[in-house]
C-alpha cells in the first residue's frame, strides 16, 4: 500500500558540478537550498539583494546585476533613523547613507561578476503579490516596516509575471550564454494574504514558470512546492507557525534536489565533504582527551587527502580546526 503520492522528477542530463558557479535568488526558501550547498562547499552566491518574494523584484534585481547598476543617494529613502533601499532587504540599511550605498554597491559588483561567470541560476519565487509605493506606483522589494498606507498591494496577473520574467531571461542569456536556470516555487505559505489568496498567488507562479520552462532551452523546474504540499502534505512537516516547512521537510526537499539536480560524482563527493563538515562542527565535552586528539588527527588527514584530490575546493577552515590553529 502506498502512503505517498509518487512524484516524477526528471533528472538533469548534466547536473550541478563542484566546478560550477551557482547564483541563487528569491524567497527565504532559496536560502535553505543555498545554505546547504554552501555548507557542502559548492561555489555559490545567494540573494545579493537579500530575500525577494515577487517576480518583479527578482527580475529587476537580476537586470540590475547584468547592467552593474550603481545605486546613488537619490535611490535611498530615510525614515526610522535609517537610510534604506526599496529594492533591498533591511540588512543593507544603515544610519549613514554612504555606508548603506557602499554595502549595496559592493554587493552589486560582486553579483555582476559572479553572474557573468555563473553556470547556474536558481530562482525561487514566493508570491505573486507585489507592493507599490502610492506616491509614484514604483514596485518595492521590501517595505521596511513603513506605514501600510504608503503602499498599494497588487496581485500580479499571469501576463504581467510572464512578461517581466520573459524579458529578464532574454537579457540573462544575452549576458551569459552558458547560463542554465532552475526555477522553484517556495512551499512557504503566505497565510497573511489569506489561504485562498495564497493559493491563487502560487497558482499564477506555477503556470508562468511551466510556460517559460516549455518555451526556453536551459530552463528547468525543481518541484520544491509539490514535494512539501503534495508528497509530505502533513502539518507535522511545518514549523510551529504552520507556514514554514520544518527541518525534516527542508532536509527531504534538499535530498531530492541533490539526487536529481546535482551531478552524480558531485553527489558522492558531497557525502565525503558532509562527513568532514559534521566532524568540524562536533563539540567535544572533553577536548583535552587523547580520544579527541585522535579524532582531530584522523579528520585532519582525511581533509588533507580531499584537499589534494580537489584543490579547487577550500578546506582551510576545517584544516585550521583539526590542526589546532583554530580552537
Amino acid at each position: 500500500m502506498d502512503f505517498q503520492i509518487p512524484i516524477q522528477i526528471p533528472a538533469l542530463a548534466k547536473g550541478i558540478d563542484y566546478r560550477d558557479k551557482t547564483l541563487l535568488t528569491g524567497s527565504c526558501f532559496t536560502e535553505h537550498i543555498g545554505d546547504k550547498l554552501k555548507e557542502l562547499k559548492f561555489d555559490v552566491l545567494q540573494n545579493p539583494n537579500g530575500i525577494l518574494f515577487d517576480p518583479h523584484s527578482v527580475a529587476s534585481s537580476l537586470v540590475s546585476y547584468i547592467h552593474n547598476k550603481e545605486y546613488k543617494e537619490s535611490d535611498l529613502s530615510y525614515f526610522n533613523e535609517l537610510w534604506q533601499s526599496w529594492q533591498h532587504h533591511s540588512r543593507f540599511s544603515h544610519i549613514h547613507a554612504d555606508q548603506c550605498l557602499r554595502i549595496i554597491n559592493e554587493s552589486q559588483q560582486m553579483a555582476h561578476k559572479f553572474l557573468k561567470e555563473a553556470n547556474w541560476l536558481i530562482i525561487t519565487l514566493g508570491s505573486s503579490y507585489s507592493y507599490r509605493l502610492k506616491e509614484n506606483s514604483s514596485p518595492v522589494a521590501n517595505c521596511h516596516r513603513a506605514p501600510a498606507q504608503w503602499f498599494d498591494k497588487h496581485l500580479m496577473t499571469i501576463e504581467e509575471t510572464n512578461a517581466v520574467l520573459d524579458n529578464c531571461i532574454h537579457q540573462l542569456f544575452q549576458f551569459n550564454p552558458r547560463l542554465k536556470i532552475i526555477f522553484t516555487i517556495s512551499p512557504v505559505r503566505h497565510i497573511r494574504d489569506g489561504v485562498m489568496e495564497n493559493n491563487r498567488s502560487k497558482a499564477r507562479l506555477i503556470e508562468v514558470v511551466h510556460h517559460l520552462v516549455n518555451k526556453f532551452d536551459k530552463l528547468y523546474y525543481f518541484p520544491a512546492y509539490e514535494l512539501v504540499i503534495d508528497v509530505l502534505r502533513d502539518y507535522r512537516f511545518y514549523d510551529i507557525d504552520l507556514v514554514h516547512p520544518n527541518y525534516a521537510a527542508t532536509r527531504f526537499v534538499m535530498e531530492q534536489f541533490m539526487k536529481y539536480f546535482v551531478d552524480e560524482q558531485s553527489q558522492l563527493l558531497s557525502g565525503e565533504i558532509q562527513q568532514i563538515v559534521t566532524a568540524r562542527n562536533h563539540k567535544p565535552f572533553q577536548p583535552n582527551t587523547m580520544a579527541h586528539k585522535k579524532f582531530l588527527k584522523i579528520h585532519e588527514e582525511k581533509t588533507k587527502e580531499l584537499q589534494a584530490r580537489y584543490p579547487f575546493i577550500s578546506f582551510s577552515s576545517e584544516l585550521d580546526y583539526f590542526s589546532g590553529k583554530e580552537s
